[in-house]
């Protein structure tokens, strides 16, 4: 009698996905959203952000993230992916995309993915999605 083995997709860890729209960043100064996207992080949660950090910002969060390495306990730094919207080719559309930003304060026409590296294994990016590899 010939066993076969039975496939098994393997149990990921708690995690849950938060969604953070810009509105709840727009007015942080960069240490305040650095702090909030860190707290979120560090609870085990993949975040998805409307919109994109500065290139400061982003510097900074990865500096932070990589000191922490080591001092807290089960973490392994973060994976990082953006996004950009295509905004569309022509005159109105630039115009159009350019205002909601201007207005928003940050580009709306992104999205950026921030996940623990203790949750996500690799992060794919192509130019019109991102592919999330999670560990097991």
């Amino acid at each position: 009698m010939v066993r076969k083995k039975k496939k098994t997709l393997g149990k990921i860890k708690g995690f849950s996905i938060q969604f953070l729209p810009y509105s709840e960043i727009r007015n942080l100064d960069s240490n305040e959203r650095i702090k909030k996207i860190l707290g979120i992080i560090l609870g085990n949660n993949i975040l998805i952000l409307q919109g994109k950090l500065k290139p400061e910002e982003e510097t900074r969060l990865i500096g932070d993230t990589m000191a922490m390495i080591g001092h807290v306990k089960n973490f392994k730094g973060i994976e990082l992916a953006v996004i950009l919207g295509n905004g569309g080719n022509g005159l109105y559309s630039k115009f159009k995309y350019g205002l909601a930003n201007v207005l928003t304060g940050g580009d709306i026409n992104a999205i950026t993915i921030i996940g623990p590296a203790t949750v996500v294994k690799e992060m794919k990016k192509n130019p019109k999605k991102i592919e999330l590899l999670l560990n097991k």
